[in-house]
């Protein structure tokens, strides 16, 4: 029990003598102070007293695929932050590679008792993925928000970017440098936001199916797919992600080209970091601040009974140019 007080008060930054007061029902605790205390016990891992279990569920799991890519870090930074201004502590769950899954991280979550769940980048965004954890949450009416594009008839309200604005906006920026011979370097084939994308695509001019490259989200694979597109001829790059990007510069580079001058590369989401690369790179920005905002209001609302349309509200996405793009070599 000791032991207890003293890491719940080192959690909190009180004294031991108020989490004290806080677990036995004792006067003199602020309202804010109360809750932050049994938040703290949720977030430890410790079982509230009894006469307080009915007060549980000021927690809210927000799940993400991985840290490695800067833009999961900002939107947990967003996120989180107005998470804990709406009184709600987020639990971060990360999924490591052999390590614990989505499945698990939202079965560990509904032995929590969270209030809701918000899950930034996930399965939910693969056609051929498992997604019978996602119907677990809404069999016990858990409160859940999606941010980017999912599949479809998932049930749950969520934010997303414009993929189709975004591509259009990389797409006319490098035709309008005069480049001709344009590439995707593209996700999985069942990865929703990267279809949206290619279809986007191949609305606005020649895309051959030889200048779409598929990768893993990392730097590794859009430098192995940027290495195919380029032995294919292309010279301008639109990639779905920035890590990608930042691969098929890499790729450039090593068969010998100069980025801009003879390839050009467009990233997308403007990480952290984008504009201190070697060309600082040209991407497509997803509106980070205000797609987190909207996400923790979609599950306050939910969480507070409210009823909310089971739609994607979209996202305005911006182009921002800098030293990767330039114009297209002549022949």
């Amino acid at each position: 029990m000791t032991r207890r007080l003293a890491q719940v008060a080192k959690k909190v930054g009180v004294s031991e003598a108020t989490v004290s007061r806080v677990l036995n029902g004792k006067p003199g605790v602020s309202d804010t102070t109360r809750q932050a205390v049994l938040s703290a016990l949720d977030v430890l891992g410790y079982e509230r007293p009894t006469q307080l279990r009915g007060e549980r569920a000021r927690l809210v799991g927000l799940v993400l695929p991985e840290l490695q890519n800067p833009i999961f870090p900002a939107f947990a930074e967003v996120i989180g932050g107005a998470l804990a201004q709406s009184g709600l502590t987020p639990v971060l769950c990360t999924q490591t590679k052999g390590g614990v899954s989505e499945a698990d991280y939202v079965d560990l979550l509904l032995q929590q008792q969270v209030s809701g769940v918000v899950f930034a980048g996930g399965l939910y965004a693969q056609a051929d993925a498992p997604h019978e954890h996602y119907r677990r949450l809404a069999d016990r009416n858990i409160p859940v928000v999606l941010v980017n594009a999912a599949i479809e008839d998932m049930g749950f309200p969520g934010v997303s970017c414009d993929d189709g604005v975004a591509v259009e906006q990389a797409w006319r920026h490098l035709t309008s440098l005069g480049h001709e011979r344009i590439g995707l370097v593209l996700g999985p084939g069942d990865h929703v936001p990267s279809s949206r994308k290619l279809a986007a695509a191949r609305v606005l001019g020649d895309l051959p199916d030889e200048h779409v490259a598929r990768a893993i989200f990392s730097l590794e694979g859009g430098q192995a797919a940027a290495t195919r597109l380029l032995d294919r001829g292309v010279t301008g790059f639109i990639c779905a992600s920035d890590p990608l990007a930042l691969g098929a510069v890499r790729a450039a580079r090593r068969k010998g080209l100069a980025v801009p001058s003879q390839v050009s590369v467009v990233g997308y989401d403007d990480s952290a970091f984008m504009n201190c690369t070697e060309p600082p790179l040209t991407t497509v920005r997803q509106p980070i601040e205000a797609m987190g905002r909207a996400a923790v209001e979609l599950l306050n609302a939910q969480i507070g009974g409210g009823s909310v349309p089971i739609e994607e509200l979209l996202f305005e996405p911006e182009l921002v140019v800098r030293g990767s793009t330039g114009q297209a070599p002549r022949p």
